[in-house]
């Protein structure tokens, strides 16, 4: 097979890509590991920057985010039982977000690739790239069965994940990783009930984070902040909704609605990034290249600042001869994407319970608060970061 781009995974950035891509005649063969069924069963955050929601949509993918999302222009921090909103709107000169699941998100993606005829292979195994620093063009082989599938094309975008096959393919004394493990994970849970809250409540306590939030009307999504050796077996259902109760203010917990658990999972907290993003005709996109802390829900909007900056580079080599774009992809998406680090390192370390935190980390996290809401510019920061820095 010959293509232009071979994107390595089918999760929403390899998606968008592709759809971005063909949308300029640039054809694109997509590969993913997994299952379709298996890639939409996935529960992810559903915060999209208003940048991300502009790009769905210039993907001809927004009809249905536009109509069922949520848009969000601000959100509350309790901090033990006080409640304070941040105006999203106000602090960041009008901008919003979009509350929207990433199924939904993720559904729209691969309904479009149909319409398109888009190629879309499930179900691939033992991806190798080869050639990505050669003076000849790169190829990727997978096996089907006993066969091995060969695919030629321009460039290798690796949008495979944190365990993907793309960032092992640069080699190691080229390759810098960066990381921190967080010494607590989120317990979180999916439950069919009338979200406690119109907008989303962080929430700062003595005996661990908390977080409110919801996928629609009737959906809604909880998260505690648990300690790394916990297991979704030490937690029932009763046991959470009492223990979240407990974080939150009280009229919030008086009017919250419980049920039985859709799903419950276990995610713990880390941050990394790799550098170099680039490696000869090889791309590393989304959780490839990084990883953030769920706090400030910039997972899934820094995989699409990648994208954005993907499709523009790629689109100006093709469609103009350009290749200023590819040749500075890795220097421009890492900027935005230390700059997303820092703000949920920021945010994480402001709402989170450390268990060897000293009396005097626990009064700076205070102090941090209420230098937040009584400082304009620290609100703005805060705002301007939550809906998107600019691509």
């Amino acid at each position: 097979m010959e293509t232009q781009v071979c994107i390595i995974g089918g999760g929403p950035s390899g998606l968008m890509l592709s759809q971005l891509l063909h949308l300029k005649g640039i054809d694109t063969i997509v590969l993913e590991k997994h299952s379709r069924e298996y890639v939409l069963g996935r529960i992810r955050a559903g915060v999209l920057e208003h940048g991300f929601a502009d790009l769905m949509r210039e993907a001809q993918c927004g009809d249905r985010m536009d109509a069922e999302g949520e848009i969000h222009e601000g959100f509350f921090i309790s901090n033990n039982g006080a409640m304070t909103r941040v105006d999203l709107h106000k602090f960041s000169g009008g901008n919003s977000v979009m509350v929207y699941g990433q199924t939904e998100l993720t559904r729209d993606l691969y309904e479009a690739r149909d319409r398109m005829n888009g190629k879309v292979i499930h179900n691939v195994e033992d991806v190798k790239l080869h050639d990505i620093k050669a003076d000849t063009p790169p190829f990727v082989t997978y096996r089907d069965g006993d066969e091995i599938i060969r695919i030629d094309c321009d460039y290798i975008i690796g949008a495979d994940g944190f365990h993907g096959p793309s960032r092992k393919s640069i080699p190691a004394d080229v390759l810098r990783e960066y990381e921190k493990v967080y010494p607590f994970g989120w317990l979180g849970v999916l439950s069919r009930t009338k979200p406690v809250n119109d907008e989303l409540i962080y929430a700062r306590h003595d005996r661990g984070f908390a977080l409110c939030s919801l996928r629609s009307q009737v959906l809604s999504r909880y998260y505690i902040q648990v300690p790394l050796t916990d297991s979704v077996e030490d937690w029932s259902d009763e046991d959470f909704w009492v223990e979240l109760k407990r974080r939150l203010p009280a009229e919030v917990a008086e009017r919250m609605q419980t049920g039985p658990s859709i799903e419950k999972s276990i995610a713990p907290l880390r941050s990394f990034v790799a550098e170099p993003m680039r490696y000869g005709n090889l791309f590393l996109a989304g959780d490839a290249a990084h990883i953030v802390p769920p706090t400030g829900a910039r997972g899934l909007n820094s995989a699409a600042s990648d994208i954005y900056y993907l499709y523009h580079a790629l689109a100006d080599y093709y469609l103009k001869g350009d290749d200023e774009g590819i040749e500075n992809y890795s220097k421009k998406a890492l900027a935005r994407v230390w700059k997303a680090q820092r703000f949920s390192w920021w945010m994480t370390n402001m709402l989170h319970t450390y268990p060897d935190s000293l009396d005097y980390d626990k009064r700076l996290q205070e102090i941090e608060l209420e230098y937040l809401f009584s400082s304009d510019a620290a609100q703005s920061s805060l705002a301007e970061n939550y809906t998107g820095l600019p691509f």
